[in-house]
């Protein structure tokens, strides 16, 4: 029988022995007292623009190293063109663990910005204007978060951060958006990721990636006025990312088990509540913008120990691939780790990130629409998560 690791984050195969030598099950604080505040880099980027309408910034959340305690903020401000690095600390004097361990997912709703920090098993809300700490919310091993209606959904793991064939089946939490309380929570398949919303349904895919190598395959499908699993659409092993396109279909990623099974997307019809097609397309990370869905992927496979990077840009609309490289100038060629991708819903222009040796800082590429390199500015430990805002950062 094949065995290997699967990280809830991506890691590089040479990195696995690093990590498993940190404390999974405890917090690492850091005291103010003994760590000095590190103020905020500020970098002008030579990219001050008035093009967006509505668009004033962006704010890129850097996971860091599991048991690193090093997740950080980052902002972008359009107006100046200026990159900062490592805000919340210099924003939060007194929130003595900083961001926390793992930053796994940033999201905006109202005018409360939302990270989800992994192995701190909290969600950070923080006003959107100031990025200064409002609450925590507590939830093991949290993943991912969407909302609606006033209400936001997080997907949990559950149980502790451990490679276990018996790891126990995840859950969504919903909680009231204006008391930050969970009100209640919905058991789906085993380590559910990312989740989309539609027609009042809640669809969450399960990756079962603490049993490895029995992964789970299906997509929960969960009533949200019941707030009830009504349905599991079965699909690819080791599912992970979710978009849904302006003609309902559903993409959920699959990461396949890096040996024989090839990473590749399944789309879902949600009228029907089954898969609809299948492409034959590696996925480590989505971002969908109109038509175009870009696929970013870095699929390892252990018999060769070999790394395979792709962009892809597929058209929603007419269901074809429009190009196998969106990166036009051949920056691709600079990018050691390629870790997540963003497109700016206003000048398309997009943005990948490079986690680089996962160690130390990574950087972020801004491209044209076209796919030519406009700027690049060092990051945190591990950028992966970047969430466009419509309000402008206060106190730059």
């Amino acid at each position: 029988m094949k065995t290997s690791v699967n990280y809830f984050f991506r890691s590089k195969p040479e990195t696995i022995v690093i990590l498993l030598v940190f404390p999974l099950f405890i917090l690492i604080h850091s005291c103010r007292k003994d760590d000095p505040i590190i103020k905020p880099d500020a970098t002008d980027v030579g990219a001050g623009s008035n093009e967006t309408d509505s668009v004033r910034g962006f704010f890129l959340l850097n996971e860091g190293n599991m048991g690193s305690n090093k997740a950080s903020l980052d902002y972008f401000d359009y107006e100046t063109g200026v990159y900062y690095k490592n805000i919340y600390a210099d924003r939060n004097p007194y929130v003595t663990h900083e961001l926390g361990d793992v930053g796994n997912d940033i999201q905006i709703y109202g005018n409360k910005l939302y990270a989800v920090i992994n192995c701190s098993n909290l969600i950070e809300v923080m006003d959107v204007n100031t990025a200064e700490h409002i609450t925590s919310i507590t939830v093991p091993n949290c993943r991912y978060i969407v909302f609606d209606k006033n209400y936001a959904y997080v997907s949990s793991y559950s149980g502790p951060v451990l490679i276990d064939p018996n790891a126990r089946l995840g859950y969504v939490a919903k909680i009231d958006t204006a008391t930050y309380e969970i009100i209640d929570t919905c058991n789906v398949g085993y380590q559910p990721e990312e989740m989309v919303i539609y027609n009042n349904k809640l669809y969450v895919a399960n990756s079962g990636g603490y049993r490895v190598p029995d992964y789970d395959n299906t997509v929960s499908v969960i009533d949200l006025e019941s707030f009830t699993e009504t349905n599991k659409i079965i699909a690819g092993i080791n599912l992970h990312r979710m978009e849904i396109d302006n003609y309902d279909n559903i993409y959920v990623s699959s990461r396949g088990d890096y040996y024989d099974t090839e990473s590749k997307i399944y789309v879902i019809d949600p009228d029907k509540d089954r898969v609809s097609d299948v492409l034959n397309i590696p996925a480590s990370d989505l971002a969908l913008c109109g038509d175009s869905l870009y696929i970013c992927s870095t699929e390892f496979n252990y018999d060769t120990g070999s790394t395979t990077v792709s962009y892809t840009l597929f058209n929603t609309g007419t269901q074809n691939v429009v190009s196998r490289s969106f990166i036009k100038d051949g920056t691709e060629d600079m990018i050691e780790t390629p870790y997540g991708i963003a497109v700016n819903p206003e000048t398309r222009e997009f943005f990948v990130t490079d986690a680089g040796d996962y160690l130390t800082p990574g950087t972020v590429y801004c491209f044209d629409a076209e796919g030519n390199k406009k700027w690049e500015a060092v990051t945190g430990d591990i950028p992966a998560h970047i969430v466009f805002t419509r309000e402008r950062l206060l106190g730059l």
